[in-house]
Formats: structure tokens, C-alpha cells, sequence
């Protein structure tokens, strides 16, 4: 029997869009597949895990897990590994997931893989290298677990219908004495407004031809029409104009929605990587030979400042607002 786990983080309003994107490929890998889920609100979303494939939840609501920094949750997992023995496990690519995976190798000894973009088998997985241009398909050795840690957005989501109940096993890991890792203190949540950018059917993202970031003023309306969320370019991040949590590429948030207007972005491979696969691109810049137009469905050349402002009048004109 193929055994498949899957690290699902656990946030204020359940589980993480990673878990059920996870999870939905770990099916589709082996005969058994599991979700270890720890910290706050681990027991209440262990109905919602199995409805996306997870036979067993292993569950914890210790508050240790999630102000612990992964060391904590590593050395339960590695007792759980040791117990259980399953064939791979599967993490996201968040700060948390990578933590957790990066102390589990080294108590396991286990292959750990990262961006991978599919697993194509329990001991085989794809991934992309120079910037996304080249596909890899890389075969992991090494003893079991494969840990492999799976880039956001490279699997649909999707429910198993009428699933039952998975079986929940409470996680109990007391650490030894002299134990010690490293503890949050604060925790500071930015507050946001509209859909989360991961998430969002319609990405207007703003790059250098911006010029600064009073710019973006303009992207906050057009997207506010859109009912959509607001990215940016590396650059954009990297000069302070708007905070991380916009960026868009592959040091930043992977995005698939529906309609992806970049507005200003030059169309740098690091950036390209975190969007094309959206739906439909559409492009705005300047400059005609921007190397985002190879890859835009419609591209408009011209004065972004003219046709962002003209472009929302239009749409709020024909929506009656």
C-alpha cells in the first residue's frame, strides 16, 4: 500500500487552499492518504480535510504547534513517521511548511524537494530551473519519506463527493527535558480589504513603469471595479512601494485567475513564472517590444496614466456606477 501525507496548515478560518489543493493530488498517488494538521483549530478541520480525500487526520490543537517555528511540529511528525511509515509527504511552499520540511529532513534523513510544480509518483516529481524555462523531471531517492514541497496553485482543488468521516488520531508529542526551540512572541495580521490575492478571479498587478508607488492608487480602483485584488512585480516590492504580500513571481505568490492584467511590468522570467497560468492576459506598457506581449492575450501599447484612469471610467459607465 502507497501511503501519501499531506502537511495542512491551519488558519483562523480553517484549513489552507494548499491542503485541499494537496490533498486532491495526493489521491491521485497511492491507496492511502492522510493529513497531519497541528496546532489551533486542527480538530474542527479535520471534517473539511476529509472531504477533499484525507482517510485520517492526525490532529492537534496545542498552541505549541503554531508559536513553536517547526521545530515543535517536526519532531511529532518524525514520531508519527516512525510509527506510520508513509511513502511521501507533501508540503506547501509557505514560511511555516518549508520550516516544518526542513527540520523533518534533518531528523529523517529523508530526500526533500523543493518548488516542484507536480508529482508525477511517489518517488518522482517535477519541477522548473532557470527561471522557468526548463522543465525537470527528477527522480528521488533516498529512504522513505520523500518529502516534496509543492509550489501554490499547481492542482485544482477538488471535493470527493459524499466522502465519510475521516478517522482523527490525536497527535500527543511531549518534547524531552532541555528541549528548546525557538518561540513567536507577537504576531502582528496586516489587515486587508477584497479577495485574497491567491485566490482572486480577476489580478491587476503594477510594475516599475508605475513610477511610485501614489500609482497604485489607480490599480486599487480599477481592481475595486473588477471585484479583484491588487499585485506587483518584484521590482515594485523591492523599491518599498507596496508590501511583500503583493508580490507576484516566483520568489512571490503564485496566481491563476481568470484575467490578468499587468499594467507597467516589463515581463521579467522571474515574474512570468508567478502568472502565466492565468486564463487571459492582458498587458499594458509603453514600450511595444516588452517581453510580456509574447505572452499576453490582448496588448494595449501607450500611456498607462491614460488608459488605466479611462479604462475604469469605462467600466463603472457601463456598470451604472
Amino acid at each position: 500500500m502507497t501511503t501519501t501525507w499531506v502537511y495542512a496548515e491551519i488558519g483562523e478560518e480553517g484549513p489552507a487552499t494548499s491542503a485541499s489543493e494537496l490533498l486532491t493530488k495526493a489521491r491521485a498517488l497511492g491507496d492511502d492518504t492522510a493529513a497531519v494538521a497541528l496546532g489551533p483549530g486542527a480538530t474542527a478541520a479535520a471534517a473539511t480535510l476529509g472531504t477533499f480525500g484525507a482517510s485520517t487526520v492526525f490532529a492537534s490543537d496545542d498552541p505549541d504547534y503554531a508559536d513553536t517555528m517547526g521545530r515543535f511540529a517536526a519532531h511529532a511528525i518524525a514520531d508519527l513517521v516512525r510509527e506510520h511509515a508513509p511513502q511521501t509527504i507533501l508540503f506547501s511552499t509557505s514560511y511555516e511548511a518549508r520550516d516544518v520540511a526542513g527540520h523533518l529532513q534533518a531528523l529523517t534523513g529523508s530526500t526533500l524537494v523543493g518548488n516542484v510544480t507536480d508529482v508525477t509518483g511517489s518517488d518522482r516529481a517535477r519541477t522548473e530551473i532557470l527561471g522557468g524555462t526548463k522543465i525537470v523531471d527528477v527522480t528521488l531517492a533516498g529512504p522513505d519519506p520523500k518529502l516534496v514541497l509543492v509550489r501554490p496553485r499547481s492542482f485544482p482543488a477538488e471535493a470527493v463527493p459524499d466522502a465519510p468521516p475521516p478517522a482523527v488520531v490525536p497527535v500527543s508529542w511531549s518534547p524531552p527535558e532541555g528541549f528548546r526551540c525557538v518561540r513567536r512572541l507577537e504576531r502582528h495580521d496586516e489587515a486587508a480589504s477584497g479577495p485574497g490575492l491567491d485566490g482572486a478571479k480577476v489580478v491587476v498587478a503594477g510594475g516599475r513603469g508605475l513610477g511610485g508607488p501614489e500609482a497604485f492608487a489607480m490599480l486599487d480602483e480599477l481592481a475595486e471595479v473588477l471585484g479583484g485584488a491588487v499585485g506587483a512585480s518584484r521590482a515594485a516590492v523591492d523599491a518599498g512601494w507596496v508590501p511583500y504580500r503583493y508580490q507576484i513571481g516566483q520568489t512571490g505568490t503564485t496566481v491563476k485567475p481568470d484575467v490578468y492584467l499587468a499594467v507597467g511590468i516589463s515581463g521579467a522570467t522571474q515574474h512570468i513564472v508567478g502568472m502565466k497560468g492565468s486564463k487571459r492576459i492582458v498587458a499594458i506598457n509603453k514600450d511595444a517590444d516588452a517581453p510580456i506581449f509574447r505572452l499576453a492575450d490582448l496588448g494595449v501599447v501607450g500611456d498607462l496614466f491614460q488608459i488605466v484612469p479611462a479604462l475604469t471610467q469605462e467600466l463603472r459607465r457601463r456598470r451604472g456606477s
